[in-house]
């Protein structure tokens, strides 16, 4: 069997593959409700810069990739 990420746009459709599941068609695995945080935002907070800070480690981090 494969396994399948779906996004549920409405309530109806939940309600449809809960359906599904029940008829033993689909198998619901899990909900996951917290939307998902940025990365930059969380690397950003994790080594404590500012907007401006991080944005140029990332231009100095590309240059120097480069020279290699």
């Amino acid at each position: 069997m494969d396994t399948v990420l779906l996004q549920i746009k409405n309530d109806k459709a939940y309600k449809l593959i809960q359906d599904l599941e029940a008829l033993s068609i689909v198998k619901i695995l899990g909900k996951d409700n917290k939307p998902k945080e940025n990365l930059h935002k969380r690397f950003r907070s994790f080594l404590n810069l500012t907007d401006e800070e991080f944005q140029q480690s990332v231009i100095d981090g590309r240059g120097n990739s480069n020279n290699s």
